[in-house]
């Protein structure tokens, strides 16, 4: 029995180490685990708003095939956002049963002027612009929204704003440096950067007529300020309506009755609503599913968690990858002037991020002052509590 007991023993040693090492291992992995769950919940709301500027990105392409091809864009509006409900309504239905509150008549004409801001008004009178003025005009206009969209906060209140603090003067720098960036892409060329090869994609370009610049000018600017208001009141309809699926698909099937009323009026043609199995089916289900549908859901999580503010702050990271991803792909000319205000833009936006981080330390210690005299209130609770005790205990 000796004997056996000791030819056993190495391989029971081997075992132990190996579980003493594997178990080091795990000790190990487990900060490692830790770190990175921590990072993605601090900066999960950056990385959902990348998301959703690249998903954009790729949505620019191809509408830009599909109007090309002939689809109306009234049209495409409609289909685009009733497809969008449909897709979120399952989602919304079964997720949000318990948490989505009662939707009252008030609530409802709500989200109806909610819808007729973000998706039909709007995106009507953008694509309506489209065919009065230049793709450069419109850009730097689109991209003038996060400064609207925050001069608009700031009045009603929304955005915490701190002169006498550095982060609060980094988030005015943070806006103005971004508008700067955007103005210097679309207003200045610079040096051309020659192309390194052959274009990869191949999208036949329109013919288009700009019939009439001064009505074009007004429906942009127009299109800009509704775009504005709507990012603001998501943030004051959330308050009441704490459910982002759900929001997310009545706005689009509101927004999508809307646009088809409006459609109706302007589009008599039989034609324009038929769709085949060609590009503009594709752009409809794309345009429908991630961006009406998941992008829209992500933007109003990041809105209830940050403010509009930090939502529209990225709208010009579309712009810079538009801009390099037609130079890689599509063979356009880039320009010295696009390079020099993408990095400006990135600059303004990484001040603005700062600034923001301002805000939770704010809302942290402001919770902390809430809990201390609840605290306090406890402890003299419990104090009054033993003594009275004590009292009976003597007597």
């Amino acid at each position: 029995m000796a004997n056996i007991i000791l030819s056993h023993s190495p391989t029971r040693c081997m075992q132990d180490s190996l579980l003493i090492k594997e178990s080091k291992g795990l000790e190990e992995m487990a900060p490692e685990a830790c770190s990175l769950m921590s990072i993605y919940r601090r900066f999960k709301p950056q990385f959902f708003m990348v998301l959703s500027q690249m998903g954009y990105t790729f949505l620019y392409f191809i509408t830009e095939a599909s109007f090309n091809h002939g689809m109306n864009p009234h049209v495409y509006i409609t289909y685009r956002h009733i497809l969008a409900g449909f897709v979120m309504l399952p989602f919304a239905y079964f997720l949000e049963r318990k948490a989505r509150p009662k939707l009252t008549l008030a609530l409802f004409l709500e989200i109806f002027i909610l819808s007729l801001l973000g998706v039909s008004l709007t995106l009507n009178m953008y694509f309506a612009s489209f065919k009065y003025t230049s793709p450069t005009f419109l850009s730097s206009m689109v991209n003038t929204i996060a400064s609207l969209t925050f001069v608009f906060a700031v009045v009603l209140r929304l955005e915490v704003l701190d002169l006498r603090r550095p982060r609060g003067i980094a988030k005015i720098a943070g806006t103005l440096v971004s508008l700067a960036g955007v103005m210097i892409m679309t207003l200045y060329k610079g040096h051309l950067i020659r192309n390194l090869w052959h274009p990869l994609i191949h999208i036949k370009s329109s013919t288009m007529t700009h019939e009439n610049w001064f009505k074009g000018s007004v429906l942009t600017v127009a299109s800009c300020i509704t775009w504005s208001i709507w990012y603001i009141m998501q943030a004051i309809t959330l308050k009441r309506y704490p459910a982002q699926l759900s929001l997310t698909t009545w706005m689009n099937f509101v927004g999508g009755a809307q646009s088809a009323v409006f459609t109706i009026f302007v589009e008599h043609k039989r034609a324009a609503w038929t769709v085949g199995l060609n590009i503009d089916l594709w752009s409809i289900i794309y345009a429908g599913v991630v961006c009406s549908g998941l992008i829209i859901f992500l933007q109003l999580w990041c809105t209830e968690e940050k403010g509009p503010v930090f939502v529209t702050m990225f709208n010009p990271l579309s712009t810079i990858l538009v801009a390099f991803l037609a130079y890689f792909a599509l063979g356009e000319k880039l320009y010295m002037g696009s390079i020099t205000g993408g990095v400006i833009v990135i600059v303004g936006l990484y001040l603005l991020l700062w600034g923001k981080e301002g805000d939770q330390e704010v809302c942290i210690k402001s919770r902390k002052q809430d809990q201390n005299p609840r605290e306090e209130e406890k402890d003299l609770k419990i104090q009054i509590a033993t003594q009275e005790d004590v009292l009976k205990g003597g007597t």
